[in-house]
């Protein structure tokens, strides 16, 4: 495999991370019957998976990928959370936000210049 299928490797653990908070944020929103039911239900368990997921892919990404670019990959999280939470919250795309995943993305291509 070339180093580029493994910064897909990193980019994939970013989007599943988002999906992973997204999920997380979507029990946390709900009221349960009792304390275990809080923690052991279908949003918060899958949530975890996805999370391990993306550790594991982490793992294999930095295995080719330098160690000064994963959080740089990793910053664009940002962006897909917020991206996310407009589709599955309905959550609000303000000037603000947009300011700070503006800066976010030139942060990047500063980086990379």
């Amino acid at each position: 495999m070339t180093v580029n299928n493994y910064y897909l490797f990193l980019v994939a653990a970013v989007v599943v991370a988002a999906f992973s908070q997204v999920l997380l944020k979507k029990s946390a929103g709900r009221v349960y019957p009792s304390i275990i039911r809080e923690y052991l239900n279908i949003h918060v368990i899958a949530g975890y998976a996805l999370m391990i997921l993306s550790t594991l892919l982490t793992i294999i990404a930095y295995k080719k990928v330098d160690f000064k670019n994963g959080p740089v990959v990793e910053s664009l999280g940002f962006i897909f959370v917020m991206v996310l939470s407009w589709v599955f919250f309905q959550e609000k795309i303000t000037k603000r936000k947009l300011l700070g995943n503006f800066l976010i993305l030139a942060g990047i291509v500063v980086f990379y210049s």
